[in-house]
């Protein structure tokens, strides 16, 4: 392995997560993994006294400390104009192969990795900690974040469930905390919730000797699993492509330690009032469920579902591929074409429905049930697109239309 020879070398390795003790660790484990790395870390909790504080630290203790003032009252604001500086800082003092950005615990590291890469910085790794014990209560907690003190800013409107859920499916690794307390169950959920992800343990105490690469000195870098998994590389156009409802990368059919993962597919659109009488139902029947789905009333677009903790996000997600002119095509990125393409229906283009259900105990033939039952009969399909776009528009309260 080469080390680094100048400023423009510097890596960024951002690590996330609500589970605050594991994010620790994490964090603790790259310090003592790679030599002459610095964490840095701007902590919100101190918003309300009008600042961020930043610190940065080494595997030996606090190296430098720093406040950074609110902008717009955002703390989260604070921290995307503090943050580059802070690693341009880093990386022209040239003493660094590594810098570790640990984020507050409500942060989420799409936004962070997108800033630090739009300021010509290398972002090499995205790892979000996670205690595998806590992965089912957090995805079950409906309250405000803001109710725990965990908002980001004084408009936030997240809730502890959708903001981990987020957290956990966007970082390609998940740095595995030990948890004498997780069971089977625990750890069938967070591989069905993102399989995906590499998993690493976080594990504790020094490298074991000859674990890694010797690199010539001043900087030697140990090649353990977290540390490589740090340095691997990371792509943010194809992260946010793997988030977006019509390419996304969802879970797969799967069943097993009593967790199961329903994929509902289908080529008819939902009955727009039968839907929404349904989504109490819908959105309590797992744990996490997500995905893009099609109303007759409006053919046009494509609607994202994203539900945690017992509340349910629906939003716009633009325009489906058939309904577009074929000049547009061009504008659309190349993966959301090749993935319409794979799925092309003759008739309905890419229109369609994809729902996944995630959840201990899933109740799977209720839940198909409840599904099909929100479908437009054969008669009203029948009606053709027409008298579809009659039909009542139950949604437009809850998109605020």
């Amino acid at each position: 392995m080469t080390a680094p020879s100048g400023p423009s070398d510097l890596s960024v390795v951002i690590v996330g997560g609500l589970h605050a003790d594991a994010r620790r660790a994490a964090v603790a484990r790259l310090l003592a993994d790679v030599p002459g790395s610095v964490a840095l870390h701007h902590d919100l909790a101190t918003a309300a006294a009008g600042t961020v504080v930043r610190t940065v630290r080494d595997v030996t203790g606090l190296l430098d400390a720093g406040e950074a003032p609110l902008v717009n009252d955002c703390a989260c604001c604070a921290l995307r104009e503090d943050l580059v500086p802070e690693l341009e800082r880093l990386a022209d003092a040239g003493r660094t192969p590594l810098a570790v950005v640990e984020l507050w615990d409500s942060v989420e590291p799409k936004a962070m990795a997108e800033v630090v890469t739009a300021g010509g910085l290398t972002v090499t790794g995205v790892l979000t900690a996670v205690d595998p014990a806590l992965v089912l209560p957090y995805l079950g907690n409906g309250d405000d974040l803001a109710d725990g003190g965990l908002a980001a800013a004084a408009t936030d409107q997240r809730t502890v469930a959708d903001t981990f859920a987020r957290q956990l499916e966007y970082a390609p690794v998940l740095a595995i905390a030990e948890s004498p307390e997780a069971d089977d169950e625990d750890r069938e959920l967070l591989a069905q919730l993102h399989p995906t992800a590499r998993q690493v343990p976080i594990g504790r105490g020094e490298p074991p000797a000859g674990d890694g690469l010797t690199v010539p000195a001043p900087r030697r870098r140990p090649v353990t699993p977290l540390a490589e998994a740090a340095l691997a590389g990371f792509d943010v156009e194809a992260a946010a492509a793997a988030q977006h409802p019509a390419c996304a990368l969802l879970p797969a059919e799967a069943d097993a330690h009593g967790v199961s993962t329903l994929v509902w597919s289908m080529r008819r659109p939902f009955h727009p009032e039968r839907l929404y009488a349904a989504l109490e139902d819908l959105t309590c029947a797992a744990a996490r469920s997500r995905g893009r789905f099609w109303l007759a009333d409006k053919p046009d677009t494509l609607y994202h579902w994203d539900a945690a903790g017992g509340a349910l996000c629906v939003e716009s997600a633009g325009p489906w591929l058939a309904s577009l002119p074929d000049a547009a095509w061009e504008m659309v990125p190349p993966v959301r074409r090749a993935a319409a393409a794979l799925d092309w229906h003759p008739e309905h283009g890419d229109r369609g429905q994809h729902l996944v259900f995630t959840s201990p105990g899933l109740d799977r033939d209720g839940l198909e049930r409840l599904l099909e039952s929100c479908l437009l009969t054969d008669a009203e399909y029948a009606a053709g697109r027409d008298a579809w776009q009659r039909l009542p528009h139950a949604f437009d309260t809850l998109l605020e239309v």
